[in-house]
């Protein structure tokens, strides 16, 4: 595999656009976080006081970062599932309880997006400033926040109906692609591992 097809592997546009916007969250908090700190804390040292208000940017650049992350942590199912005692249970259980969760999530980031369209509105209503020296308009980092989270509500809203539409198409194993639960090996897939193959010939 090519290093720009492990990068951009063939997937469906939404998995696409959510990769992407996970990519702009890590810029943001390199370059939101690392890198201004990083000058803060060299121009402490040599002229004893910052030049920049790192410790405001950076808040608003984990902020926009768990935002813009959030999408993407949907499509690549890395979000915190307790799911010990799933696979005791039939298959039409498990589907049962991954529509479950999947649904639950869904309602969840539409609520979250709605509640987050209302403060980001408010702050634009208000005028609202940061109370630091910077004075920053809230507008312009919620902004940023707010896409993140109204791109994670979409994909949230998508995944149960393309597996629903999965499954009633007999695709078993493209319903659990979307929404069943992790498995090991997609795990080490996801970590970047390659799986040795079996060794031939060795005794059982």
């Amino acid at each position: 595999m090519s290093e720009s097809s492990s990068l951009l592997p063939p997937e469906p546009w939404p998995q696409r656009i959510s990769r992407i916007l996970a990519w702009v969250g890590g810029a943001i908090i390199l370059v939101g976080c690392s890198g201004l700190i990083t000058i803060d804390v060299i121009t402490r040292y040599l002229f004893k006081r910052g030049m920049v208000e790192s410790f405001e940017i950076s808040g608003y650049a984990l902020a926009a970062c768990i935002g813009l992350g959030l999408g993407f942590a949907t499509t690549s199912k890395t979000h915190i599932r307790v799911d010990i005692l799933l696979d005791a249970f039939p298959r039409p259980v498990r589907v049962a309880f991954d529509l479950l969760a999947a649904l639950s999530l869904a309602l969840l980031a539409v609520a979250l997006a709605w509640f987050c369209w209302g403060t980001l509105a408010q702050s634009m209503a208000m005028n609202a400033k940061s109370v630091s020296a910077l004075q920053t308009p809230m507008a312009l980092p919620q902004s940023i926040w707010w896409v993140g989270i109204f791109w994670f509500a979409c994909v949230a809203v998508l995944l149960p109906v393309q597996a629903v539409l999965r499954l009633l198409a007999g695709d078993g194993p493209g319903f659990d692609a979307l929404i069943g639960s992790l498995r090991v090996t997609e795990e080490i897939s996801q970590a970047g591992v390659d799986q040795a193959p079996p060794a031939q010939g060795t005794p059982r």
